[in-house]
């Protein structure tokens, strides 16, 4: 295999040859020998360990033509392997020779995704670029499911209720499909666990949590109307985020409960979607002369956030975590305009880098953290990054900037190809789901669809609006606009497009300006 690499005026080519060593007696099976058999056909006549070494070639050097026959057996699938990158249909280029636990986990990994990302699972049909199309049909009907009757097992996951409205409602919509049919049942639902005090709770006669408060918020203005609207005790809600503000600047999740980003996040949706008044109830336990409002700190605390990596962790001195990275984006970009904001409180290029790493070859998906596997969710929680990081980098650079910068600061054929070819379960069961020795579920199904909206448009932040229209009004969340991506490189057809989602909110686009202004035309409580 060999590759070019460019200095200059100079071109050099190198060559990626297995490591040679003395002849032993053939070692036991493992994660790698099984990817090389997988990819190469049965070597074990020469064992060779994992890993590579790099030889420079001289410049007259010229590569042989790999054929087709030469590749294996996955090569030769089917007739569009020309048309399947190699990226993504062999062996990561340079592959670390220490083997430990973790890295086994990932070759197993590899070894999983392969056969669905090369077209060797004969049972499943693949476009002319080797990608499967969405089976739209089976993932409605699957989250259809989700919100009937069910099994008992569930009763283990009460409190998380909420989340499975809000997971079905947002896949659904993803789709195309109408779920205003769920409006009643779902005010009816709701109802009895919101609490007097402020906020709903994951079921009846649990404590107000931000967690399903925020769900429910989001499924509410999902199937929209004013009375579903309406069920929201604004006034009650504004006194219990007064509750939950810390000294610090940053949110607790639950009265007495953790301080995290979440909090911070999912408490800013909350207040903009709402338009609650900014003023922090004078009765807050942290209310003070120099702390009177409910932002106050709070950009600072995230900012306090981000580790030595560049990634964003939970909380300060934490691991950095992909879901914690876009709540603390997109907490920010409620608070202010992506390109002034971001820049101000992270270090930009530093978390760029650490979002760039957590996209593997050649499964195309992301991983939540340094060392761990892709999991489709993350479609959403890294992949949901780059449109407000894209944003921030458009805002802040020079106007000749080449746009082909900021539009492929990630690889959207990778991810795209990972969630079509490996997270769709192709049962009769459907949904979406991790990876393919995983199940689907409704939480999967929902953040890998929303990933895949975000991977198959281009979002702009509109910086035109005149910063007095939008001052005191926390507005900068609602100057996105979307628009379709079309260019030579697409590997999925047309039917297969999902609709958007908002970048900040994850709700239908369009939803979160009307509520805003339903709320905001109601002026005081």
């Amino acid at each position: 295999m060999t590759f070019g690499i460019k200095e200059r005026k100079h071109r050099h080519r190198v060559a990626f040859k297995r490591r040679k060593m003395p002849k032993t007696e053939t070692p036991p099976s493992t994660a790698s020998s099984n990817l090389d058999r997988v990819l190469h056909g049965d070597q074990s006549s020469q064992p060779q360990p994992p890993g590579v070494v790099i030889e420079e070639l001289p410049p007259d050097y010229e590569a042989e033509e790999i054929s087709t026959a030469s590749r294996g057996p996955i090569a030769m699938a089917t007739e569009t392997s020309s048309l399947r990158p190699d990226l993504f249909t062999g062996l990561p280029y340079i592959r670390d020779l220490l083997m430990t636990e973790t890295s086994r986990v990932q070759e197993r990994t590899i070894e999983e995704c392969l056969p669905f990302l090369t077209g060797a699972e004969e049972e499943i049909e693949y476009n002319a670029h080797g990608v499967p199309n969405l089976d739209r049909k089976r993932h409605i009907a699957f989250l259809h499911k989700g919100l009937r009757k069910l099994p008992a097992p569930y009763v283990a996951a009460d409190a998380s209720r909420p989340w499975m409205f809000y997971w079905a409602l947002a896949g659904m919509h993803a789709m195309g499909e109408d779920v205003s049919q769920y409006r009643e049942s779902l005010i009816s639902t709701i109802r009895p666990i919101q609490n007097a005090t402020g906020g709903f709770g994951g079921g009846n006669g649990q404590a107000s949590h931000l967690a399903p408060t925020y769900a429910i918020i989001l499924s509410l203005v999902i199937v929209g109307g004013e009375e579903a609207l309406d069920v929201i005790d604004r006034k009650a809600m504004w006194k219990w985020l007064g509750n939950l503000k810390r000294d610090n600047g940053a949110f607790q999740m639950a009265v007495g409960g953790e301080e995290d980003v979440r909090g911070a996040y999912c408490a800013v949706v909350i207040i903009s979607l709402l338009g609650l008044p900014l003023e922090l109830p004078k009765d807050s336990p942290s209310w003070s002369s120099e702390h009177q409002s409910l932002l106050t700190g709070l950009p600072e605390w995230v900012a306090r956030c981000q580790t030595f990596e560049g990634g964003i962790s939970g909380r300060p001195d934490a691991e950095a975590h992909g879901a914690y990275a876009f709540c603390a984006l997109a907490c920010l970009c409620i608070i202010g305009d992506p390109q002034t904001i971001i820049p101000k409180y992270l270090d930009v290029p530093c978390l760029i880098s650490w979002l760039s790493a957590r996209q593997y070859a050649p499964e195309g998906g992301f991983a939540g953290r340094t060392n761990k596997l892709v999991d489709g969710c993350y479609s959403h929680w890294v992949g949901g990054c780059w449109p407000i990081l894209e944003a921030c980098v458009e805002g802040s650079a020079s106007a000749n900037l080449p746009s082909s910068i900021t539009s492929n600061l990630y690889s959207r054929e990778g991810l795209i190809r990972y969630i079509l070819c490996c997270c769709q379960d192709q049962t009769k069961r459907g949904g979406l789901r991790d990876k393919p020795s995983h199940m689907s579920d409704s939480y999967h199904t929902c953040y890998v669809l929303a990933g895949l909206s975000s991977a198959q448009h281009k979002w702009r932040f509109d910086a035109s609006a005149s910063r007095s229209e939008r001052a005191g009004t926390r507005g900068s969340a609602y100057q996105w606009t979307s628009e379709i991506l079309a260019d030579e490189s697409r590997v999925y057809e047309e039917e297969d497009r999902v609709q958007t989602l908002h970048p900040i909110f994850v709700i239908p686009e369009g939803v979160a300006e009307k509520t805003r202004a339903y709320f905001m035309a109601k002026g005081g409580f």
